[in-house]
């Protein structure tokens, strides 16, 4: 072993006992070899001599990798060498006639073979036709010495249709007009004798070496599709390659391999009336007998495949031929082919039907334009309804996982969403040709699925359900109101059956999901109500035994009683009976649940209880009582959990603040069945009821200042309590605010600010005092966050404290673009916020310049047009001295010219031309409140900076001072158009 052989060892090693300085060392030294002049003669040396596959291994890559990058720099004789030497290696020839001792790498393992196929196709790419035209032809010769030249032939092959030939993968426009020209060349000279090889190789070793022939007929495969198809659609190739899938015995990848060029064949692009001729000589009805065999099999994978193909082919046929008389065999054939198809659908692997279930898409959309569907649809129909039902079944092996949802029991439950994905698509159609059958054919489902054997009742009942449920994807709302079809007879026929595998997690889910999407038959049909409501209250829903389908039955009765509401006045003591220990049990000390998702945390019982309550055709006196019934409990847990929180250790603090938060959440779910008008107006006694609630939760921030989750419980219901009590939250807004205000972090301040947007779009000017009393505190805190230039440009920030960034600063925008809109721009000037001005200006400036956000520049434009309105009255003095200044020499040049000429601002997109025609109504509003010292300043410093032709921008003047604002937008476009191919890039912001 020499130096070089010792160094590759070391390179290659990966067993952790070679010291990082040693690789290091042994990587530079094979790198110094690789660049002298006579690596290629090295390398071959190896290739011959050297027993180490590592070795091999190199010395091949480095021949790749030298012919990629330096064969136009290679001499005539370098290359004559490197194409004999490597010719062959892969002909399992010496390279010197001398050297009859020298390795033979065709006996190494299969990736050297690869790589060695690699270097002959990269010589194939350099020399083929014109410099190499005998390859081809010289492979052939050498095929007669075996199977190892066979199958290194197969394996050149392969590689040269990976990298070069097939149009599966990307390729540049160069590349593809090289693969034409190696294919024209092959078509020409060799293509006829490599077929015979394949037969004759295929024939003689088909006994003797199944696995040979099966590599043999994967590479045929490949090329059929652009070879002559008479060299292959013939009758002695058919006959053989139907012989080795038909003979019982043969090796299953073998006979999964002649299937495989069976489908290349049904798959070649061809004139239809040729494709059906070649259909019809295949004879394909003697193939449907394998698909009976072990359905995870290669052989029935294959033949699947080979029948959707061939389906698919004659499908298009049925389509694209206009003879009466092509159409007919077409179809003969297809109803001939289809329930080996149905077959294969519904006992193979889903891998296996994903093809098939293409097809059947296809298929089925072909019906939509007929008519009516003949006997013969109807019945492939009803097969196909079945295949759906059989696909979509869980396997009960994984019943308990499914159940419990453990880590199995998840994965499989995603597998199949996404699988039913297409599955109910292609139902949903079926349902619009066929509606009568579907429905007819989900009843007798849900029947049978009732009466069937314990081991299956589960899945098949699931199964059924899920059926129904997608259905509802293809009716209308009217169709689902009026009961049309079977549905009249269906809706019914669910909310009566019990069936006996309700406690199954899956069961009862998808039962109660069926059941709301349906629901708006009750809402027509009001007798169906009590049995809708015992579905949901009893043990299939807010009472069953799996939490998991108790608190979405919460969230799906939320939906429904938002849906029924007045209709359900009659029954609110039955439904608050039933509830009542749900309730009782949520407001319990301790029963805060961690497990399940924000969505389905049981608080919706709540929501829907507050819709039903808090309707005015509820009796006041009843209306009262209820709501005192559920708030008073909810309010005194939290008063003895803020009794108690200061006094416990931390854990039991924990504790304590986690009940809170889920007693706020189910006030705050209560409150949104009542309405400002029923609480302040006509029944002013339950806002009443929500003022002392609101005080108790006020508390709550005295106490837990800096505890972030319980602060967002407690805004989220002051939001509440805007919305429900008016005018009349203003008594609590100062203590709300001031305590909200306590924190500066980003987070809390974003939601500070969300709330002072909610209060001053209800309120407007009428939060006037409180916004002058606290926006200095809140500009103090934003400008002393917000950094002063891009926030993404600082150097080492986290992505979430970024992201907290941006938020701020978006929202601190909306804040300030809120004040502005609703006559509250005066505050900015006030003696305590008038030292914000500034900074406040400088921001606006960068935003509406260079915010990644197209709305908030629109918005920030939106902000100067109105602080421009606001702040100069038609007549009288300035009443911000250095404004005027700042929005003609600042604003007007770096927002209005020069960030649209900027090749970002994107003329294509809606927003864009939205901002754009503000910033032009900027522009007008400039004009008329400055007159010509903005017009001047802009025209004659603006415009030549940026390379103004003089027409152009007289021709602006006029369009500005005329009184056609569209004109005026639509001119400045094609200005700004005009004037981007000239600026270069030497904008700059200022």
């Amino acid at each position: 072993m020499d130096d070089l052989e010792k160094a590759i060892l070391i390179s290659f090693d990966e067993s952790g006992a070679v010291s990082s300085v040693l690789k290091e060392q042994a990587v530079a030294f094979i790198q110094q070899i690789k660049e002298t002049p006579s690596i290629c003669s090295i390398c071959v040396e190896k290739l011959c001599f050297s027993e180490l596959v590592q070795v091999h291994f190199w010395c091949l890559q480095c021949l790749h990798g030298g012919l990629r990058i330096k064969y136009s720099s290679m001499t005539p004789e370098e290359k004559t060498f490197i194409r004999k030497s490597v010719f062959s290696l892969a002909c399992c020839e010496p390279v010197h006639a001398s050297n009859s001792n020298s390795v033979r790498i065709l006996e190494g393992p299969a990736f050297i073979k690869n790589k060695l196929a690699q270097v002959v196709v990269t010589l194939i790419y350099f020399e083929y036709p014109l410099i190499w035209p005998s390859v081809f032809v010289d492979f052939l010769t050498n095929l007669s010495k075996g199977a190892v030249v066979i199958d290194m032939f197969c394996r050149v092959l392969n590689v040269l249709d990976d990298e070069l030939i097939s149009l599966d993968y990307p390729r540049s426009g160069d590349d593809v007009t090289l693969s034409g020209r190696i294919k024209d060349a092959m078509r020409g000279q060799c293509v006829p004798q490599i077929v015979g090889a394949w037969y004759d190789i295929v024939s003689m070793y088909r006994n003797s070496n199944p696995e040979l022939c099966s590599t043999v007929l994967d590479s045929m495969r490949r090329y059929i599709s652009w070879i002559d198809i008479g060299l292959i659609a013939n009758d002695a190739f058919t006959m053989l390659l139907f012989e080795l899938m038909l003979v019982d015995g043969l090796l299953d990848q073998l006979r999964a391999a002649a299937a495989g060029v069976v489908l290349a064949v049904v798959s070649k692009r061809m004139d239809y009336k040729s494709k059906l001729a070649l259909l019809q000589s295949l004879q394909i009805r003697r193939v449907f007998r394998l698909v009976a065999g072990d359905s995870n099999s290669e052989l029935v994978s294959s033949v699947a495949s080979l029948l959707t193909g061939y389906a698919t082919e004659l499908l298009e046929c049925s389509k694209r031929l206009n003879s009466e008389a092509g159409k007919g065999v077409s179809l003969e054939l297809l109803n001939e082919v289809l329930p080996s198809v149905f077959y294969v659908m519904q006992n193979c692997e889903v891998d296996s039907a994903l093809g098939i279930l293409q097809f059947l898409s296809v298929y089925v959309s072909t019906m939509k334009s007929l008519p009516g569907l003949t006997e013969t649809q109807l019945l492939h129909v009803g097969q196909i309804l079945e295949v759906i039902r059989a696909q979509i079944q869980f396997d009960p092996m994984y019943r308990s996982n499914l159940d419990s949802l453990d880590k199995i029991g998840r994965e499989e439950e995603d597998r199949m969403v996404e699988f039913r994905k297409d599955v109910f698509v292609l139902l949903c159609n079926i349902g619009r040709v066929a509606p009568n059958l579907t429905q007819i054919f989900i009843r007798n489902s849900l029947a049978s699925a009732v009466s069937s054997s314990e081991d299956r009742n589960a899945e098949e009942v699931e199964a059924s359900l899920s059926l129904f449920y997608a259905l509802g994807e293809s009716l209308t709302d009217d169709a689902v109101r009026t009961g049309s079809g079977l549905l009249g007879e269906l809706v019914p026929m669910l909310l009566s059956t019990t069936f006996p595998c309700h406690s199954n997690r899956l069961v009862a889910l998808v039962y109660l999901d069926t059941i709301t999407r349906y629901v708006k038959f009750v809402s027509e049909n009001t007798q169906y109500i009590p049995m809708a409501l015992c579905a949901f209250l009893d043990e299939r829903g807010v009472h069953h035994p799996n939490v998991n389908v108790s608190r979405r039955a919460s969230y799906l009765f939320m939906r429904v009683v938002k849906l029924l509401k007045a209709k359900l006045v009659p029954y609110i003591e039955t439904i608050l009976q039933s509830l009542q220990d749900t309730v009782v049990q949520f407001t319990k000390m301790g029963s805060a649940s961690k497990e399940l998702p924000g969505t389905e945390d049981g608080t919706h019982v709540f929501e829907a209880i507050g819709l039903l309550i808090g309707m005015e055709d509820v009796p006041p006196e009843k209306q009262s009582d209820y709501l005192s019934a559920l708030l008073t409990p909810l309010c005194q847990q939290v008063e003895v959990a803020l009794l108690n929180a200061k006094s416990r250790n931390p854990e039991e603090t924990l504790a304590q603040i986690e009940n809170i938060q889920q007693m706020i959440t189910a006030i705050n779910a209560l409150s949104k069945g009542f309405s400002e008008r029923l609480a302040t107006a006509s029944r002013p006694g339950i806002g009443l009821m929500f003022k002392k609630t609101l005080d108790i939760l006020l508390q709550v921030l005295v106490m837990f200042p800096k505890i972030q989750p319980l602060r967002c419980k407690v805004t989220s219901f002051i939001h509440r309590m805007v919305d429900t009590l008016g005018n009349s939250v203003f008594p609590y807004l100062p203590k709300a605010l001031g305590e909200l205000l306590g924190e500066s972090e980003p987070k809390e301040l974003v939601g500070f600010l969300v709330l002072l947007n909610q209060l001053i779009c209800k309120f407007g000017t009428g939060v006037g005092e409180i916004l002058e009393a606290i926006y200095p505190v809140i500009a103090s805190r934003a400008f002393n966050i917000l950094p002063r230039s891009d926030i993404q440009s600082g150097p080492g920030g986290c992505p979430e404290e970024i992201r907290e960034l941006l938020e701020l600063q978006r929202t601190f925008l909306i804040f300030l673009h809120v004040m502005a809109t609703h006559e509250l721009s005066s505050i900015f000037l006030s003696p305590r916020s008038s030292g914000y001005l500034d900074l406040m200006m400088q921001l606006l400036l960068y935003a509406c310049c260079n915010h990644k956000d197209i709305t908030i520049r629109k918005a920030c434009v939106q902000i100067f047009i109105r602080l421009i309105r606001d702040w100069f009255p038609d007549h009288g003095k300035e009443k911000v001295p250095g404004f005027r200044s700042f929005i003609i020499e600042a604003f007007a040049m770096n927002c209005c010219l020069y960030s649209v000429l900027d090749k970002s601002f994107e003329f294509r997109d809606a927003n864009t031309v939205v901002l754009f025609g503000e910033i032009v109504l900027a522009q007008k509003v400039m004009y008329e409140k400055f007159g010509n010292d903005f017009l001047l300043n802009f025209v004659s410093k603006g415009f030549p900076n940026v390379h103004c032709p003089q027409d152009l921008a007289e021709q602006y003047c006029q369009k500005l001072q005329g009184n056609d604002l569209k004109a005026l937008k639509s001119f400045y476009q094609s200005l700004i158009e005009k004037l981007r191919p000239q600026q270069n890039g030497s904008l700059v912001f200022r």
